[in-house]
């Protein structure tokens, strides 16, 4: 998942979370925080299963839209 970080998606889903079971669930929703310079390097910022934010290989996820009422819920839970 490389993109401009001014338009990076604000979910992802994980595809692959091999190396880091405890950390990553695959195909649960993060949310992902901008990060220019770990863009440019190919990595992401979410906020994962300890509750902090850290970077990964883009490549672990994909980007998604949700629905308004989804991202409001999100949010909420974060």
């Amino acid at each position: 998942m490389t993109q401009d970080p001014n338009t990076l998606a604000a979910y992802v889903v994980c595809l692959d979370n091999a190396d880091y079971p405890a950390s990553l669930e695959r195909h649960k929703i993060y949310k992902v925080l901008p990060d220019e310079e770990a863009a440019a390097d190919g990595d992401i910022r979410v906020i994962d299963e300890s509750g902090k934010d850290y970077l990964y290989s883009a490549t672990r996820f994909v980007p998604i839209q949700v629905p308004l009422v989804v991202k409001h819920s999100l949010d909420e839970a974060a």
